[in-house]
């Protein structure tokens, strides 16, 4: 028997859960994965979070601590800089689920957001399968864990300011577009495309993200969702404008604050959260220093 060596107890139904902190899609995984981690893991469930970057500051181990106790993670977090789990995974998504029975084989993969019902029968079968072959009593069917999955339909794409990330998939409307390491001065057309970002002021061109170098700038970007996130960082305050007006209480998302955002740690920040998605024109106005990656919806 090949596990005669083992102790019982080492064998473990593990969920391996790739994820990265300022990735809204894996964000919205967290409360389901907690969960889990709560209810079965006395039942012989270990969560293994593997924590693989996007951005070069989502390296840095103090801003993943910071995340795992906001998004209060209690179950093992480690850190994949390089990468070399992703690679060995073969995967090429966030978030990203693997389910290994007692026994160490990949039973369920799953990509994405969703499927949390299935996901959670599957560790449901895989720990009556470890109880058979240890011999112990199966807990009683489970009811599954409850909680409100986001609803998101048809939304803006993701929007990356980083020239290396952009590529293939460029959506800068303003005409100078990218010019990579060149503080590239813009001016915003009269007429918007929905779906394109438009820059104003003096902004240096980075592979990963876009930095303010004008005193003041601004961002205009036409979109459809029901959620408006930003990947930022820099110290900066930005004011939030919809449709030509500071953006009101009813819509704000969670990190704006009387029609305003304080950027302080490089994180994701939610700047518009409504309970239906619509066509709207976001602006952002921001002082030197502010830095943004990407646009992301919901």
């Amino acid at each position: 028997d090949w596990s005669s060596d083992v102790c019982s107890s080492d064998l473990k139904v593990v969920l391996y859960d790739i994820w990265t902190y300022s990735c809204i899609n894996c964000l919205r995984t967290i409360p389901y994965i907690t969960a889990w981690d709560e209810k079965y893991s006395n039942q012989g469930l270990v969560i293994i979070g593997i924590h693989s970057p996007e951005f070069e500051f989502e390296k840095d181990i103090n801003n993943v601590k910071l995340a795992v106790e906001k998004f209060g993670i209690k179950y093992p977090v480690v850190l994949d800089n390089e990468k070399k789990t992703w690679n060995a995974f073969g995967n090429n998504y966030w978030p990203r689920k693997y389910l290994a029975d007692h026994q160490g084989n990949i039973r369920y993969d799953h990509i994405g957001e969703g499927e949390y019902e299935q996901t959670e029968k599957i560790i449901q079968q895989l720990l009556r399968e470890r109880a058979d072959y240890l011999g112990m009593s199966a807990e009683p069917t489970q009811s599954l864990v409850q909680i409100s999955e986001f609803k998101s339909g048809s939304r803006t794409p993701e929007l990356y300011f980083g020239y290396d990330f952009a590529t293939g998939r460029s959506q800068i409307g303003t005409p100078e577009g990218f010019r990579p390491e060149q503080d590239v001065t813009y001016f915003i057309p009269e007429k918007l495309n929905e779906n394109n970002f438009y820059l104003e002021g003096t902004w240096k061109n980075l592979g990963d993200r876009m930095i303010l170098r004008s005193e003041s700038g601004k961002l205009v970007l036409p979109y459809f969702a029901k959620q408006v996130n930003i990947v930022a960082a820099g110290n900066s305050e930005l004011e939030i404008l919809l449709d030509g007006k500071v953006i009101t209480p009813e819509i704000s998302g969670s990190d704006v604050k009387d029609g305003f955002v304080i950027i302080k740690e490089p994180t994701l920040y939610n700047l518009v959260s409504a309970d239906l998605p619509a066509s709207h024109t976001i602006e952002i106005h921001a002082k030197a220093g502010f830095e943004i990656y990407t646009f992301t919806f919901g």
